[in-house]
């Protein structure tokens, strides 16, 4: 592995640079995270880097990557409909993927008839070719890396997928095919919050290099090495995780800020003179009026996520909010959703509502906003409730409509949480759109920059219940922190379905857990839940572990070789990692006041209980083959 170099890299998209001039290194086993407002071009530089998109000028700025190999989850797959997820998902760039392939056909083949002996002899025949190019560790990441993102049986066809589906399978293909540098564009998106975790778990484990853009704060603060951000077309670099680059981002800003408020002073001074200097233009003073141009550009160019605020009023909200009285609910006889389901929510209730997909969690939004009727029992709405719905699919937003057009069909102006009056002009400002931006078109704005104008849309009806369905997908972390703050200060009630623990631990103070056709009330964080849930369904290496239910299978008739093999020596080694771990443990006791020592233990201690989840993994798969 060699660096990823690039210099001098620009971009522009018809008149807009997007970026100009970016000097960067990628160095072997980074993971990057790409940060940024919306519509500053994250999603760009992936496209350049990958080589979707071209860059400006005639010389490359990619420096010494011929032969360099990139995989790119993009946010939208793009795939053969008629492909299998097999296909689709194993390259034939290796002999040991091609192996695999006829591993996995050779399988289906003698599930649908299992007595037929030349099928059995034609598996074992590839079977042995799989231990004779060595294709079995390749085989059993691959089954872990489809079992993890619950994808379903290998050969159904693309076309037969959801949209979730889809997305997974492209992310297990961009994971599983070997490349130099793995693009991740919003990896978590569609993903539950056990995937999630899972994922932050292989890429700090799986020795790769990584360039990933998220809105998921945790799961930048767990993966990422580095972050980069991307403001005003220049990209800045920071070394650490997500808090260390809150803390260096914070520390910076107080410098730029001090820097800032010089540069006003000056900008006063030069304005002062400039309007007393009409004629200045055809004298010597040329000079300083070109100056005067640039401290103008800087100051008007000064932008921080700070500036970002939502400060719009209310509507008045009586005690009557929403009461489920008895509720059934189900699509067929075969998908049950709630059983006598009964909730009251009471004014300013703040109420997240998690678990698997597929469960029902934006059903009972839909129960609620009155888009779906129960098939048994009430949901009573009270008169004076007025509903805000931020769907996970934008509704009503006519991309052939101006921006600042958009907004006015509901208001020209809006009143604030302290009375006072402002316009959508300054909305759009405070949303991070400046006035440049209020006279273009819907369709050529970003995706986050759009799902930004549907939120401020809904915000300037001035809702007293908002339902927001997974609303951290595709926002930017700007936008999500003072979507954040505005919550914590809202009047009326809000009820959100996310997977995004980062922003549940900050918006959500009872959660609903949706567990199949199941429905229990918690009061207490997400973050707490899951840490309990997780004491709770920890598997030992003992008969207990066959307790555990797996989350899916993927179908085959017996163990190969080398998984008996495997099978054969696991709890030894499994007892032989949790004794190194009791013996690091015990160390770093003794070494408690040498603080270089605890931190090279502290690194052991983290590889050996990455090892040791690893192998409770593989013990849980061959468990069901017992």
């Amino acid at each position: 592995m060699t660096n990823f170099r690039v210099e001098h890299l620009t971009k522009s998209v018809g008149d807009k640079t997007v970026f100009s001039q970016l000097n960067f290194i990628i160095h072997p086993l980074d993971r990057i995270g790409l940060i940024g407002v919306n519509g500053t071009g994250k999603t760009t530089l992936l496209d350049v880097i990958s080589g979707k998109a071209g860059y400006n000028g005639d010389n490359s700025p990619f420096l010494g990557h011929n032969d360099f190999k990139i995989a790119y989850l993009t946010q939208e797959p793009d795939f053969d409909e008629q492909l299998s997820i097999m296909d689709t998902v194993l390259s034939d760039d290796l002999p040991q993927m091609q192996a695999i392939k006829r591993y996995e056909q050779a399988l289906i083949d003698l599930i649908q008839d299992a007595t037929d002996v030349k099928l059995q002899e034609n598996l074992s025949r590839v079977e042995a070719e799989m231990t004779a190019i060595e294709a079995w560790e390749v085989e059993n990441q691959v089954k872990t890396v489809l079992s993890k993102l619950k994808l379903p049986d290998l050969a159904t066809p693309i076309q037969n997928l959801s949209g979730g589906q889809k997305r997974r399978v492209q992310l297990a293909q961009a994971l599983l095919n070997p490349a130099d540098l793995l693009l991740l564009d919003e990896p978590t998106n569609h993903l539950d919050v056990g995937t999630i975790a899972w994922l932050e778990n292989y890429l700090k484990t799986v020795h790769q290099t990584v360039l990933f853009i998220t809105h998921d704060r945790y799961f930048l603060d767990n993966v990422a090495t580095r972050i980069f951000e991307l403001a005003n077309g220049q990209l800045i670099e920071y070394q650490g995780n997500y808090q260390d680059y809150l803390q260096k981002k914070a520390e910076r800003d107080a410098n730029e800020l001090t820097q800032h408020h010089k540069q006003q002073q000056l900008y006063k001074q030069e304005l002062a003179w400039i309007r007393k200097s009409p004629q200045a233009r055809a004298t010597k003073q040329q000079a300083r009026i070109d100056r005067f141009e640039d401290i103008k550009k800087d100051v008007q160019n000064v932008t921080s996520a700070d500036q970002l605020s939502i400060n719009l009023a209310t509507s008045r909200i009586g005690k009557k909010v929403i009461n489920f009285n008895h509720v059934d609910f189900a699509y067929g006889a075969d998908k049950v959703i709630l059983t006598d389901f009964n909730l009251l929510i009471q004014n300013a209730d703040r109420v997240g509502i998690v678990g698997d997909n597929g469960t029902g969690k934006s059903t009972l939004l839909n129960l609620i906003a009155g888009e779906l009727v129960a098939d048994a029992g009430t949901v009573e709405i009270g008169e004076t409730v007025k509903i805000g719905y931020f769907s996970q699919q934008i509704r009503g937003l006519d991309e052939s409509k101006r921006v600042i057009n958009f907004l006015q069909e509901v208001a020209d102006n809006a009143q604030t949480a302290t009375g006072e009056t402002t316009s959508v002009v300054n909305l759009l400002e405070q949303f991070l759109f400046p006035r440049a931006t209020h006279g273009t078109l819907i369709a050529k704005l970003s995706g986050g920059e759009k799902k930004r104008l549907y939120l401020l849309k809904i915000l300037l009806q001035q809702p007293n219940v908002l339902l927001l369905d997974e609303p951290t997908n595709d926002l930017d972390i700007a936008t999500l922190t003072v979507l954040e703050n505005f919550i914590q200060h809202y009047q009326g009630v809000v009820i959100t379905v996310s997977h995004d623990r980062y922003f549940l631990d900050k918006v959500a103070e009872k959660l609903l857990v949706f567990d199949q056709g199941r429905v229990t009330e918690i009061h207490k964080s997400y973050s707490v839940y899951l840490a309990d849930k997780a004491t709770a369904d920890k598997p030992t290496h003992k008969s207990e572990a066959k307790a555990v239910v797996k989350e899916t299978e993927i179908k085959k008739p017996r163990m190969t070789y080398a998984e008996k093999q495997e099978w054969a020596t696991i709890e030894a080694d499994i007892d032989y990692l949790e004794q190194e771990i009791a013996n690091i443990e015990s160390e770093m006791l003794d070494n408690s006041s040498d603080f270089t020592k605890l931190g090279e233990l502290q690194t052991a201690l983290d590889d050996k209980n990455a090892a040791l989840l690893a192998k409770y993994e593989r013990y849980d798969y061959l468990a069901e083959f017992e």
